[in-house]
């Protein structure tokens, strides 16, 4: 059953603008190791991690589509527990973990990413298996 669904649309050039700030720990605080060394591989890095920005956004928006009527789980969320990945494919998917995977369980979770021009876009499904 489909519980949830998220989209996020981020702006690259605003982004990478963020990105470049030399007193911004904004790269830091929100993308893993693992993200951040993704990002370093051919290409544009602020594409690569625009795109992973709009992939947690997009999940928290179907996590908060499971919760109607409910208040928030979480007071502060640690980005870095929503972690976007690759299969050895290609494919992405997203990872979660700490708190945000104690208090999400285990849904499946459904990914697409998308670039164009100096645009992200990320889509996020949350199914409940039964």
């Amino acid at each position: 059953m489909i519980a949830g669904i998220g989209l996020d649309i981020v702006d690259v050039a605003a982004f990478a603008a963020q990105l470049a700030d030399p007193a911004s720990v904004f790269a830091t605080t929100t993308f893993t190791d693992g993200e951040r060394q993704a990002a370093d591989k051919p290409g544009d890095r602020a594409h690569h991690l625009a795109v992973r920005w709009a992939a947690k956004e997009a999940f928290v928006k179907a996590w908060s589509g499971t919760r109607r009527g409910q208040p928030p789980s979480l007071q502060t969320l640690d980005w870095r527990d929503i972690e976007v990945v690759q299969d050895p494919f290609g494919r992405p998917t997203v990872v979660l973990h700490g708190q945000v995977a104690r208090l999400c369980g285990r849904p499946q979770l459904h990914v697409s990413l998308s670039h164009d021009g100096n645009i992200a876009a990320a889509v996020v499904v949350w199914e409940e298996l039964r």
